[in-house]
């Protein structure tokens, strides 16, 4: 399969909402910063408001990876960490469980969110991996330093940090 990967238009806010809802139901409890109740009672503005600062931030962006059909199959967002300066990450990574694995979008969610990531911090910046070729980080991200949330980085399945020097991941395994 062919997967288009790119960036979330403004006016998708409704396949946006489906994809992340989808992902909150979908995934453990701890997989995200928004638990599933509170992000079904979103309204239609909120959602709005989030696929078009998504789509337009000189900061921030999300990514979508989009099959043959132009179906959502999967996402990443990558932000800055505003308590960690020239620091990025990559987080809200999900793909829908039919096109999981190797050939899955996964991949290139990661590296289009990393890229964004590394254009607004430093040419420099690079994913740094362990001999088996998983992502390692050789310090925490600081507790709370995702948009000012309480335990992000706890909670998340994985982190993404992108500075100057490079940058690291933390991916905490699952039970």
């Amino acid at each position: 399969m062919i997967y288009h990967i790119r960036r979330v238009a403004a006016g998708e806010w409704r396949q946006l909402s489906a994809i992340r809802l989808e992902a909150l139901q979908d995934s453990p409890p701890t997989a995200f910063s928004t638990p599933p109740a509170e992000a079904t009672a979103f309204s239609d503005t909120v959602w709005q408001q989030e696929a078009a600062r998504e789509a337009d931030s000189a900061s921030s962006a999300t990514f979508v990876a989009t099959g043959e059909a132009g179906d959502w199959v999967g996402m990443a967002a990558a932000a800055p960490l505003a308590d960690v300066p020239d620091h990025a990450h990559v987080y809200a990574v999900y793909v829908t469980p039919a096109h999981r694995g190797p050939a899955g979008p996964a991949a290139a969610l990661m590296a289009a969110a990393i890229r964004f990531a590394r254009d607004r911090r430093s040419p420099q910046a690079r994913v740094r991996r362990d001999r088996q070729g998983d992502p390692v980080c050789p310090e925490p991200v600081p507790e709370g330093a995702h948009h000012g949330l309480p335990g992000f980085p706890q909670r998340a399945g994985m982190t993404e940090s992108i500075t100057g020097g490079g940058s690291s991941a933390r991916r905490r395994p699952r039970p």
